[in-house]
């Protein structure tokens, strides 16, 4: 016997916890969906994807969905190129100016190694996410972006799919690339190079 399929959007998802609801096109109660019932797994759900779906209830008697599939296809924005774009000439850039001798190496590479290290904190936590297994806080993604990671973070992002369409984590991100460039800025600033001159000979002697 054919079970009958519904259409609904996924109004709610709670990703640390996979699961969320949906709300029927048709009206009426939301059907809690969890995780393991889509049946692309490759894709977790975001929030306000159109989804069809089977219905059926759990031990308790409330309704559940099974055998979801996405109706809409993932969205590929531009902007995510452009801030991989930015990410990469950022990086590029702070290389020519080691080069050109107007900024120390140490700071290109702290940098670079806080880009891997978080790239590799993303592609840990996107893994974990499939698996259902414990996962990397956003907390820790943020700390990992403010102290000079974040353009690993983009990278990260777009390369696999992972928090770039979560806004509440978008807004926190973008401020924490704010503030990084900004202490930057004063960093090379005179004030700025004449503190990190005491604080390294402050740490030599």
């Amino acid at each position: 016997m054919k079970c009958t399929r519904y259409q609904g959007r996924v109004t709610t998802w709670k990703d640390e916890q996979g699961f969320g609801f949906i709300t029927p096109n048709t009206g009426g109660k939301q059907v809690f969906v969890h995780i393991t019932a889509f049946s692309n797994h490759h894709r977790r759900p975001i929030g306000n994807e159109i989804v069809s779906y089977e219905v059926s209830k759990d031990a308790s008697g409330k309704l559940k969905a099974e055998h979801v599939q996405y109706i809409d296809a993932p969205s590929r924005s531009k902007d995510g190129q452009f801030l991989l774009l930015f990410a990469i000439i950022f990086l590029v850039c702070m290389a020519i100016s080691v080069f050109a001798g107007k900024l120390p190496l140490w700071v290109l590479g702290i940098y670079l190694l806080m880009s891997s290290c978080t790239l590799i904190a993303y592609k840990l936590d996107k893994t974990a996410a499939r698996q259902n297994n414990r996962r990397t806080s956003e907390k820790t993604l943020h700390l990992l972006a403010l102290i000079g990671g974040w353009p690993g973070a983009i990278i990260g992002q777009k390369l696999f799919r992972h928090k770039s369409k979560k806004l509440s984590f978008q807004v926190i991100f973008w401020a924490t690339i704010i503030l990084n460039c900004a202490t930057l800025a004063w960093l090379l600033s005179i004030d700025g190079f004449a503190f990190t001159e005491r604080v390294i000979s402050t740490f030599l002697n």
